[in-house]
């Protein structure tokens, strides 16, 4: 099927369901934005927490700051890829309450406040190192042409995906000025990639027959490879954190060798995640997951509560 081109006036829009109450634009706006998708952002936060600078004021200053950078960044490209995919999300049952795929956002103001917050975003950037701003753009350019083209690539849509979160990730890192760890950086992807797998799964196995006519890549997955993908992510990503948390190397980085005693919550979290996933039938977006579930969010809280223990405080030691 043909796509239209990202700046054309789209033909009328889908009215909104009947007992629904019509946004206003303003409210349209804010809602395209998906704050709720916002906590992917806080990825940014690990190079500060796991670079030993949580307690210095200026490097939360600059963690802070490239956190609303990236909130700004993903806001930007979220109205981007829903001015691209507003046909198919009408026909989807969630997405098509979405205020562009309504008609509740005209796409004329949806694009120039995509180009400002891009722009924005990556000028903030910039005010706080140029290397950020570095990351930024590149941050920037692999999600637009996720949206523009990758998605439509089967294994390159979720490594994409994967590929932004590690960019924040390397984002937090650089604001900070603090070494980079390469196990954080494999960790991170592989946490990316198990979302990833489980979301295209989610969305597979709720639309059902019609998977393709929404989002065509899916007709490439099915549940039973996407089964198997999520199998071998899971393995790693646990295996992976275990030899991060227990090296040498880190427990000299970082002034503990107890970090192991986190690696029960990662394995709650994950077997938690996937309990959701095939019992629940969630995952269709991680930020909604969490938020939404108390045990999962609990569990993270836990283990974000124990690393900075375990780092800041004689107990580590």
């Amino acid at each position: 099927m043909a796509r239209s081109p990202l700046i054309q006036v789209p033909r009328p829009f889908h009215q909104p369901a009947i007992g629904t109450a019509r946004r206003s634009q303003g409210r349209a706006l804010v809602v395209s934005l998906r704050p709720e998708q916002w906590t992917k952002n806080l990825l940014v936060f690990a190079g500060l927490i796991f670079g030993g600078r949580l307690l210095e004021p200026a490097a939360i200053l600059a963690a802070f700051s490239t956190f609303v950078v990236f909130c700004a960044l993903s806001g930007g490209i979220y109205l981007v890829n829903d001015l691209r995919d507003r046909e198919g999300d009408q026909k989807h049952p969630i997405k098509r309450q979405r205020p562009i795929a309504a008609g509740e956002l005209p796409a004329s103001t949806a694009l120039l406040a995509a180009i400002v917050l891009i722009a924005g975003g990556v000028g903030g950037a910039a005010l706080v190192t140029s290397a950020l701003a570095g990351v930024a753009s590149a941050y920037a350019a692999l999600l637009l042409l996720y949206s523009l083209a990758l998605k439509h690539f089967v294994i390159l849509d979720v490594m994409t995906i994967s590929a932004g979160f590690v960019l924040r990730a390397v984002a937090g890192a650089v604001a900070v000025m603090v070494p980079i760890s390469s196990w954080l950086l494999v960790c991170a992807t592989l946490l990316a990639l198990f979302l990833a797998l489980s979301k295209r799964r989610h969305e597979l196995v709720l639309l059902g027959g019609g998977a393709e006519e929404h989002r065509p890549i899916l007709d490439e997955y099915s549940p039973y490879l996407l089964d198997q993908m999520i199998s071998v992510v899971t393995a790693s990503t646990v295996m992976g954190y275990t030899v991060y948390a227990t090296s040498p190397d880190t427990a000299a980085r970082l002034g503990t060798s107890r970090l192991g005693l986190t690696v029960p919550f990662v394995l709650y979290g994950i077997f938690r995640y996937l309990y959701l996933v095939h019992q629940k039938k969630g995952g269709g977006s991680p930020s909604t997951l969490l938020l939404s579930d108390r045990p999962l969010l609990l569990c993270v809280g836990m283990w974000i509560g124990t690393a900075a223990v375990l780092m800041y405080s004689p107990l580590g030691h």
